[in-house]
C-alpha cells in the first residue's frame, strides 16, 4: 500500500475513533490515550497527524461542516420548493448522525464549548442561516404564512433539532432520531403552512423518515 494512502487511512481511523469517544463520553472525559487505544494505533501515529486533542476536535467539526454544506448543496440542485428543501436537509443530516459518529460528535463538541477555529464557523450559525434562507423562500412561495416571523421560527427550528438530539442521547437509541425529526416537522408544518398545502409536506416528512440519507 502506498505510504500516502496508508497515512490517510490512519488519519481517518483516528478521527473516527476520537469521534466515537467524544460522542459517547464527551470531550473533557476523553484522553489521547483513550483515542490511541480505541483506534488501535501508536501514540507516534496519532501525534504525526494531530498535535493535541483540540486539533482532533477541530478536524471533526470541519468534517461536520462539510457534511452540512454537501447536504444543502445536493438538495438545492434538485429543484425542490424551499420548504421541501429545508425538510429534506434536516432528514439528510439526521441520517448522517444515525449512520456515523463524526456528525454526532460534531454536535456534542459544539455544545461542549469547543470553539471552531476561523475560518470555520459554528455549526449552529450555519444551520440558522440555511433555515432562515429556506423559510424566507417558503414565504415567497406561499408555503408558509406571510405573517410568520421567519427568524424566530428559524431559531426555534435549530433549537428544536439540536435539543431533540441532546435530550435523546441518554434516553433512547440514536436510531430514534428520524422519528424525532418527523415529530418536529409535524408540529412546524401544522403551525406554519396553510391548511390546503399541509398534506403534501406532512406526507413528505412521513416518507423521509423511512428513507436513507440520499438527499
Amino acid at each position: 500500500m502506498p505510504r500516502q494512502l496508508r497515512a490517510e487511512q490512519t488519519r481517518a481511523t483516528i478521527i473516527t475513533a476520537a469521534a466515537d469517544l467524544f460522542d459517547r463520553y464527551g470531550y473533557e472525559r476523553t484522553s489521547l490515550s483513550d483515542i490511541v487505544a480505541h483506534a488501535k494505533v501508536t501514540k507516534g501515529a496519532l501525534y504525526f497527524h494531530f498535535a493535541a486533542k483540540e486539533d482532533l476536535a477541530q478536524a471533526i467539526m470541519e468534517l461536520q461542516a462539510r457534511a452540512t454544506c454537501r447536504a444543502a448543496s445536493e438538495v438545492d440542485g434538485r429543484g425542490y420548493s424551499s420548504l421541501e428543501s429545508l425538510i429534506r436537509i434536516t432528514f439528510v443530516l439526521t441520517r448522517q448522525a444515525v449512520d456515523g459518529p463524526v456528525v454526532r460528535a460534531g454536535l456534542r463538541l459544539a455544545t461542549a464549548g469547543v470553539e471552531p477555529r476561523p475560518p470555520l464557523r459554528h455549526p449552529f450559525t450555519e444551520w440558522l442561516e440555511v433555515a432562515t434562507r429556506k423559510l424566507l423562500g417558503a414565504v415567497r412561495e406561499s408555503d408558509v404564512h406571510p405573517e410568520t416571523d421567519v427568524r424566530a421560527v428559524a431559531h426555534s427550528l435549530v433549537c428544536f433539532y439540536v435539543g431533540a438530539r441532546i435530550a435523546g442521547r441518554p434516553l433512547e437509541p440514536v436510531e430514534r432520531l428520524p422519528r424525532r425529526t418527523t415529530e418536529m416537522w409535524y408540529l412546524l408544518i401544522r403551525g406554519l403552512v396553510p391548511v390546503h398545502r399541509r398534506p403534501r409536506y406532512l406526507t413528505l416528512a412521513s416518507r423521509l423518515e423511512r428513507e436513507p440519507a440520499t438527499g
